[in-house]
């Protein structure tokens, strides 16, 4: 009988004998612990679903079975490492329940608590295993004292139903806690995006504008002095501070744009796509192909982005031409940008690719950069497509 290759070598049982050897053993005495232990978890599932059930329709019946639960997890860490020792079986332990709840109130708290599929999982566990605990322990003690020649073979053929119903239920869905691990990473990328972004519009209010303004008053005040006592003097210093006003404009105007930009507003990614790439340093050839505007949100992910990588461009890559190409597959917003420069970028480079892709990572979008030595540097970015909400049609 030939193994599973999906299993791996260290979790692979030893072959069954004939002699009773230590593995043997462990998977006896498993067999025959199943009955207690059913037994135990059978009640303790029975008594949870009919007393929460039960007592539902008052104030103590939900949060009864939420604390259950929660005791259904030890359950199956317990079952689990009775796995662990006695079959061999590599069983991880699941994500445990998200203790911050209870700073959220109590009935996040409930919710939390009344939803959580490993507690569920753990009970469904307990509850059919009762059948199976009694004819294990049967077969198995009958056959210390008349099949015992097959005993061996009997007692790995019902382990291995043990090991296969522990693996389903007990084990934690990889594909569930690697997405829940992402989501975490992603909501710490967003809020260290997101304090970044606002620590930078505030140092550029305070060392740019908002210096220039409170300088702007001041020679304004002295202006006004100095109006009846020296005209051509104060009419020189307004005639600075006139100066002085149209370049606080044009740093406000340059923040406005760097937050979220009046042409993407207003006209979409082609038209403020084509507006940055008139100020790169090297020619750049636009094409957007989109027959409908994405969410405002991934238009502007999709603009910084681009935004960022022409700046990557005109600082390091010594390119003579660029292009930009967007365009939407299925429920997907593509954007390439190539050039024909030195190539090398890497992600760990220090151009700020590696920021670029986490924030495009923290709403499910994927970055591929290829840049050989000597180029040719294209990088790939892949967003969500999510339909405008002012697109959608109105009802009245």
């Amino acid at each position: 009988m030939t193994m599973s290759p999906s299993l791996p070598d260290n979790d692979r049982p030893p072959p069954a004998r004939f002699a009773f050897d230590r593995q043997t053993w462990k998977e006896i005495a498993f067999l025959l612990a199943n009955l207690p232990m059913a037994i135990a978890g059978f009640v303790y599932t029975v008594l949870l679903i009919g007393v929460g059930v039960g007592l539902s329709v008052t104030v103590v019946g939900l949060p009864l079975l939420a604390l259950g639960l929660q005791g259904a997890r030890g359950l199956g860490r317990a079952e689990r490492a009775r796995a662990r020792g006695m079959l061999g079986v590599r069983i991880d332990e699941p994500s445990p329940m998200p203790r911050g709840r209870r700073d959220r109130g109590f009935f996040s708290w409930l919710w939390s608590g009344l939803r959580d599929p490993v507690g569920w999982r753990a009970l469904l566990f307990s509850f059919m295993r009762l059948p199976w605990g009694v004819a294990t322990f049967a077969v198995t003690l009958v056959g210390l004292f008349v099949l015992w020649p097959v005993l061996p073979f009997v007692a790995r053929g019902l382990t291995n139903a043990d090991r296969a119903m522990a693996r389903g239920l007990l084990s934690p869905s990889d594909e569930l806690e690697a997405r829940i691990a992402e989501l975490e990473s992603d909501r710490g990328v967003v809020v260290d995006t997101a304090a970044a972004d606002l620590r930078r519009i505030e140092r550029d209010l305070h060392d740019g504008a908002q210096a220039r303004l409170v300088a702007l008053a001041m020679d304004l005040g002295l202006a006004k002095e100095k109006l009846t006592a020296d005209p051509e003097a104060a009419a020189r210093m307004v005639d600075e501070a006139h100066g002085e006003v149209k370049v606080a404009l044009q740093e406000l105007r340059d923040l406005a744009r760097g937050i979220h930009p009046a042409v993407l507003t207003d006209r979409g990614l082609d038209a403020a796509l084509s507006a940055i790439a008139s100020r790169c340093t090297v020619p750049v050839n636009v094409s957007v192909d989109l027959e409908s505007r994405p969410a405002q949100a991934i238009e502007g992910i999709a603009y910084f982005t681009v935004s960022e990588l022409l700046q990557n461009v005109s600082k390091h890559s010594r390119a003579r031409s660029v292009s930009v190409e967007v365009w939407r597959s299925q429920e997907r917003l593509l954007i390439q940008v190539t050039d024909d420069g030195v190539g090398g970028a890497r992600l760990d480079g220090g151009t700020g690719m590696a920021g670029l892709a986490e924030r495009l990572g923290a709403v499910d979008g994927l970055f591929v950069l290829d840049s050989p030595e000597g180029g040719p540097t294209t990088v790939t970015a892949e967003l969500p497509w999510r339909d405008r909400a002012d697109a959608a049609p109105r009802t009245v």
